[in-house]
């Protein structure tokens, strides 16, 4: 597929996602926390299927960044760590696979950190303080 294709299936599809989830919100009862649930347990079980592998495939990133996407991950980290660790991995699986902070620790990412002195002192506004010692 093209750059331009690619930009546009990711998205509509997360466009798409968006707009059922507006829908759900200004349609029904559902409070948006109840909303997020629902899309986080489609995601599992979609991923679990198989489903939302296809949809990745084709759309990316409009389908890997809406919280159907965290559950596809979830689901996807889950049977990895079963097929490695046994019934431990149902425990371990999608907390390992939907950790965060992993891309943060690249080295790209703390090459800046290095270049910051001890006199320096944290920004307060900033919802992260770095202490160096």
């Amino acid at each position: 597929m093209s750059d331009a294709s690619t930009y546009l299936a990711a998205f509509l599809c997360g466009g798409i996602l968006c707009l059922i989830g507006q829908i759900l919100i200004d349609k029904t009862k559902l409070t948006p926390a109840r909303i997020l649930v629902l899309y986080v347990v489609v995601g599992v079980i979609l991923g679990a299927t198989g489903l939302y592998g296809h949809l990745v495939e084709l759309c990316g990133v409009g389908a890997t960044v809406p919280l159907t996407g965290f559950g596809y991950n979830l689901a996807r980290g889950v049977s990895k760590a079963v097929a490695e660790s046994g019934f431990l991995g149902t425990l371990l699986g999608g907390v390992t696979a939907a950790a965060g902070g992993s891309p943060l620790l690249s080295s790209s990412a703390t090459l800046p950190l290095s270049s910051l002195s001890r006199s320096q002192k944290p920004d307060p506004r900033c919802l992260f303080s770095l202490r160096l010692v």
